[in-house]
C-alpha cells in the first residue's frame, strides 16, 4: 500500500520555519523521534505490534527513533511484556501511568521526551506503516508544526464497517460547524508534532481521554501552526474497545469546553501564537453571528413562502401552491445564506451549493414530515396539543440541522 497526496491545513499567518530534527537530535545525542504506544491492557497485541514496529523503523527510516510503551495502569499481563520488550529490543522503553486515559498518556510522555519530534500510533496498527515517513518529513526539515494522518482523504484506502464510518464523519462535521475546524480527520490514531511546539501547547490541553487529539488540534490551528495532513490506509481492529457512547459524550462535552474558553478568552491562542513565532491566530467564523443571520434568513423565508402560498392557493389549489412555494424558498434560502450567512461571493459552486441546499432542506422536510407522521400512527385520534408539540420540536431539530450541514458541509470553506 502507498501514499498517494499529502495536503496541507494552514491557517491565516504564516508558519515560521523550525530547525531541522535531524541535526538538532544529532547535536544533543537523542533520537529524532519518539513514537508512543499508548497501551491498556494489550497483552494479546503488545509483543507482535512492538515488534513489527520497532522492525520497520529499524530499517525504513533514515534516522534513528525510540519506541516508548506508555501503560495505562494495566491490570492484566500488559506490564510484563513491555517490560520484557524493553531488555529485548534497543530503542524501547516503558512508562508506566498508574491512571487510565490516552490523553493523560501522550502529555505525560510527549511532556518529558528529548526528541525534537514526537508521534503516536494505536498498539493495534490499523493504520499501514507506510504512511510513517511522509507523516513526520515535514516535521522534521521544519516546514510543519504538528502532522496527521486522514482517512477521510479521496485517496485514503479504509476498510471498516458503515457503522464507524458514518459515526467519524458525522464527528468531523460538528468539528466544522462549531469549533470551525479545517483538518480532516480529527481521531485517527497517527500523529506527530514537533517537541518545541507541543510544548507550548500541552499546557493547554485539559483532556486526558480521547478528546485530547481534538483539543490539540483545534488549539493549534487557532494558534496559526501549519497541520500537515497525510492521507493513510486503514484496517478498522474488529477487537476494538473503544465505548463509542461514552466518547461521543465526552466529546460533545469538551466541544462544548472549548466554545466557552475561545469565546472567553480563557484558552490563550494568542499568546501561544506570538510564543510560537506563527505571527497572528487564527479568526475562525463567529458561531453566534452565522446563527442570528441563519434565523433571520428563515424568518424571511418563513413569510415568503406564506405570502407565495396564499398568491397561488386559489389558483393552484393546496398541494400545487405547498410544492411551488417550497421550492421559490428553498432556492431564495440557500442563496440568501450563500451571501448573507456564510459570506460566498462569486460563481464558483453556485450550481453544487444550490443542489445540496436543496437536499438539505429535503432532509429537514423529512424530518418534520416524518415526525408528524409517526405521531398520527402511534396516537390516533392525535390531540392538537400534541401535533403542535411534534411540530415544534421537529422543527427546532430541522433547524439544528440544516444549519450544521450547511455550516459544516456546503459553504465550508475548506470544500
Amino acid at each position: 500500500m502507498t501514499q498517494h497526496s499529502v495536503m496541507d491545513v494552514v491557517a491565516p499567518s504564516t508558519a515560521v520555519a523550525r530547525p531541522n530534527a535531524v541535526a538538532e537530535a544529532r547535536h544533543r545525542g537523542v533520537p529524532v523521534v519518539d513514537v508512543v504506544v499508548p497501551v491498556y491492557n494489550e497483552q494479546a497485541a503488545l509483543g507482535a505490534s512492538i515488534r513489527r514496529l520497532h522492525r520497520y523503523l529499524a530499517e525504513a527510516l533514515p534516522f534513528t527513533a525510540r519506541i516508548t510503551i506508555a501503560d495505562n495502569a494495566s491490570i492484566d499481563e500488559t506490564p510484563r511484556i513491555a517490560a520484557e520488550l524493553a531488555d529485548e529490543l534497543d530503542g524501547v522503553r516503558v512508562v508506566r501511568l498508574e491512571q487510565k486515559g490516552r490523553g493523560r498518556a501522550l502529555h505525560t510522555v510527549w511532556s518529558s521526551s528529548d526528541s525534537p519530534v514526537l508521534a503516536y500510533m494505536d498498539v493495534d496498527l490499523s493504520t499501514d506503516l507506510a504512511g510513517l515517513q511522509p507523516l513526520l518529513a515535514p516535521l522534521i526539515s521544519g516546514h510543519s508544526d504538528l502532522a496527521i494522518g486522514t482517512r477521510l482523504a479521496r485517496t485514503s484506502r479504509v476498510v471498516r464497517g458503515a457503522k464507524r464510518e458514518v459515526i467519524s464523519r458525522c464527528y468531523n462535521l460538528i468539528l466544522r460547524s462549531t469549533l470551525s475546524a479545517k483538518f480532516s480527520d480529527a481521531q485517527c490514531g497517527f500523529k506527530a508534532v514537533r517537541a518545541d511546539v507541543a510544548a507550548r501547547l500541552l499546557p493547554h490541553v485539559e483532556d486526558t481521554g480521547w478528546f485530547f487529539d481534538t483539543e490539540l488540534l483545534v488549539l493549534a490551528e487557532r494558534s496559526g501552526l501549519r497541520i500537515h495532513e497525510v492521507p493513510v490506509d486503514w484496517v478498522d481492529d474488529p477487537d476494538s474497545r473503544v465505548d463509542i457512547v461514552a466518547t461521543a459524550t465526552a466529546d460533545l462535552k469538551g466541544i462544548a469546553r472549548m466554545l466557552k474558553g475561545l469565546a472567553s478568552g480563557a484558552i490563550p491562542v494568542r499568546e501561544i501564537a506570538a510564543q510560537l513565532g506563527s505571527g497572528r491566530a487564527a479568526a475562525p467564523r463567529s458561531l453566534m453571528r452565522q446563527g442570528v443571520r441563519f434565523g433571520a434568513v428563515g424568518v424571511a423565508s418563513t413569510l415568503a413562502y406564506l405570502m407565495i402560498f396564499a398568491l397561488l392557493h386559489a389558483a393552484t389549489g393546496a398541494q400545487a401552491a405547498n410544492l411551488i412555494a417550497l421550492l421559490i424558498t428553498a432556492i431564495g434560502n440557500t442563496a440568501a445564506n450563500r451571501r448573507f450567512t456564510f459570506g460566498v461571493r462569486g460563481g464558483s459552486g453556485l450550481l453544487r451549493h444550490h443542489a445540496e441546499g436543496f437536499a438539505v432542506f429535503a432532509l429537514a422536510l423529512a424530518l418534520t414530515s416524518g415526525s408528524l407522521l409517526g405521531v398520527h400512527s402511534l396516537v390516533s385520534p392525535t390531540p392538537h396539543w400534541l401535533e403542535l408539540s411534534v411540530l415544534i420540536t421537529a422543527n427546532l431539530a430541522a433547524t439544528a440541522l440544516r444549519f450544521t450541514l450547511m455550516r459544516g458541509w456546503v459553504f465550508h470553506p475548506n470544500r
